[in-house]
Formats: C-alpha cells, sequence, structure tokens
C-alpha cells in the first residue's frame, strides 16, 4: 500500500509539471498579450496609446521575454510561494486567489455536503422501496433536475425570490455588507443569501448520485453475501446500510478527486448568471483579458488539486472497499 501511494505521489508531481508547462502555453496561445488587450479597451473608451509607450509597457511587464524565460520565472516564483503579478488589478495574484477563496470554499463544501445528505438517503430508499411511488417521484424529479441547466434553474428561482417575495437575491451579500468588515450580522447575511446558489449547483449533482446510489445499491442487493446476512438474521436496517450501502458509496467518494477543485474553482457560469463573488468569474476574467500570470495560479491551483484529490480517492476506495486493498496488495 505505502509503495502504491509513493508510486501515485511520484506521477502526481511528474504530472504537475506537465500541467503547468501545457497551461502556460495553451494561455499563451491567443494573438496579443494582456498589453493588446488593455491597449484596445483604452481605444475602445477614446484614449490613443503609441508604440512607443506600448511597447514601454511590454519591457515593463517582461512581455518581451521568451516563452521559456517566462515560463522559468512564473514557475520559480510559485515555489516560493510567489504566484506572480496580476497586470490588469496590478496587485501580486496571491492575494486575488485568496481574497474569493474562502467565500468560493464555503459556497462549494456546503453544496456538497448539501448534495451527500439528500442523494444517499433518497438513493437507498429507492433501491429499497423500488418502483414503489415515491421511487417513481425521486426518479421523475432525478430526470428533471439533469435536464435542466444550472444557469436556467438560478435565472428562475432569481425571478420567483423576486416577484414572489420581494427578495434581491443576486450575490452573496446584501448591497450593505459587501464592502463591510467580518462580524456576525455579515456571516449571517452570507448564510441568509447562499441557499438559492447552493440548491441551484447542487440540483444537478444530487439528481445524478441518487441515479447512480440506486443503481449500485439495487445490484448489491441482489449478491449471494447479502443472501446470506439475511438468512443469518441480521436485522434488515443493519444488513443494509453496513453492506451493500457501503459497496455503493463508490462512486462518491471516487468523485472526491473532482469535487475538490471545484471547492475552489465553483460553478462559473452560474457564478457569473448569480453575480456571486467566487473564483470562477475570476478566472473567466483573467483568461479573457490575457492576464496570464492571474489566470495561470488559478488553472495551477485547480490542476493541483484534481491530482491530490485523485490521490485521496485512491485511497479511501482502498479503505473502503476491501477488494480494492487486496487486489493492489496481490
Amino acid at each position: 500500500m505505502l509503495q502504491y501511494i509513493l508510486r501515485r505521489i511520484l506521477w502526481g508531481i511528474l504530472t504537475l509539471v506537465f500541467l503547468s508547462i501545457v497551461s502556460f502555453v495553451i494561455i499563451e496561445l491567443p494573438p496579443g498579450d494582456y498589453v493588446t488587450s488593455y491597449i484596445a479597451d483604452l481605444e475602445a473608451a477614446g484614449d490613443h496609446v503609441s508604440l512607443e509607450d506600448a511597447e514601454e509597457l511590454r519591457i515593463r511587464f517582461g512581455l518581451n521575454d521568451p516563452l521559456h524565460i517566462r515560463y522559468l520565472k512564473w514557475i520559480w516564483g510559485i515555489l516560493h510561494g510567489d504566484f506572480g503579478y496580476s497586470l490588469e488589478w496590478e496587485m501580486p495574484a496571491r492575494e486575488i486567489v485568496l481574497d474569493r477563496l474562502a467565500l468560493t470554499f464555503a459556497l462549494s463544501l456546503s453544496t456538497l455536503l448539501f448534495t451527500w445528505l439528500l442523494a444517499i438517503p433518497i438513493g437507498v430508499y429507492s433501491a429499497t422501496h423500488q418502483y414503489s411511488i415515491l421511487d417513481y417521484i425521486f426518479t421523475f424529479f432525478g430526470f428533471l433536475g439533469r435536464g435542466i441547466p444550472d444557469f436556467l434553474l438560478a435565472l428562475v428561482l432569481m425571478w420567483i425570490a423576486w416577484a414572489y417575495f420581494g427578495i434581491e437575491v443576486g450575490g452573496l451579500f446584501s448591497r450593505e455588507f459587501m464592502d463591510a468588515p467580518w462580524g456576525l450580522a455579515k456571516v449571517w447575511d452570507m448564510i441568509k443569501h447562499m441557499w438559492i446558489p447552493m440548491v441551484v449547483i447542487g440540483t444537478s449533482g444530487t439528481a445524478g448520485l441518487i441515479r447512480i446510489m440506486r443503481a449500485n445499491t439495487l445490484d448489491e442487493l441482489h449478491k449471494p453475501y447479502v443472501m446470506t446476512a439475511r438468512s443469518k438474521g441480521v436485522p434488515e436496517d443493519r444488513l443494509i446500510w453496513k453492506y451493500p450501502v457501503r459497496v455503493a458509496l463508490n462512486p462518491f467518494i471516487s468523485t472526491v478527486g473532482w469535487a475538490l477543485p471545484r471547492l475552489v474553482s465553483g460553478t462559473t457560469i452560474t457564478a457569473i448568471v448569480l453575480n456571486l463573488q467566487t473564483t470562477g468569474p475570476m478566472l473567466y476574467h483573467a483568461l479573457t483579458s490575457q492576464d496570464m500570470e492571474l489566470a495561470g495560479s488559478f488553472i495551477l491551483l485547480l490542476s493541483t488539486l484534481t491530482v491530490i484529490g485523485t490521490l485521496v480517492s485512491d485511497i479511501l476506495l482502498a479503505w473502503v472497499d476491501p477488494r480494492i486493498r487486496y487486489g493492489r496488495r496481490g
């Protein structure tokens, strides 16, 4: 087991090196650079920038250096805790990322818990009460939840909240708390605004995991070990939750590797529609404006979390499911 973990860590490091190079090159592929975008915005506003001024800006930001030199400077800084400098915001990229990281983490973690707390018991109930009325109802809403895009659901809930309750639900804070210092009042205001994005982002995932949990539990309920345990008089509730459900949870654990980066990235399109102060819209804006060091910092952070999450998923799967653990030892 230890040898397997060390081997996965080594592959993870090599993967991160490769991803950092690919991310840097992809961000640099579009024609022009940040100065080009900056000049275009100024000229659209009626200002004129001379060629000399543009060249001075490129020299100031190091954009005239060869591609590999810019990459080495960027990755060397990251290894020392410096994620570069945002040319658009004119401040260190690390400060910008950390500023929105806490809000994104709080929203994404609450959404993940909301998804699991609903999907697991509903999926188990549907499997143990197959073809019942509630099973058909859950199946209907499951397909409905998978079919409705998150951003469309966000628009509908925003309209309902405003039209029928007079509540403005855009953003995570009321206007008076937007720039206010943190305190109990601001935290409570954030909690009151969090339920709509939590429901919107979690609906699709909940619907999908309900179907997975139902199918996996049904499959396990017909295995010989379940019938053997039932014949020995094991109480039904204990039998279901200790054996079939434990094995059926494998897809939930295997998706931890995807959930971890989502805790930081959030759902970008939904966040833009709901005007959420999370990292997703910031990453999108950094990519469109070619703010390379800020965008690269986000992408490398997400890649790192994906690799770490995948490693955690594999370790948890080996711990929860003895078949995987014994298979790896063999």
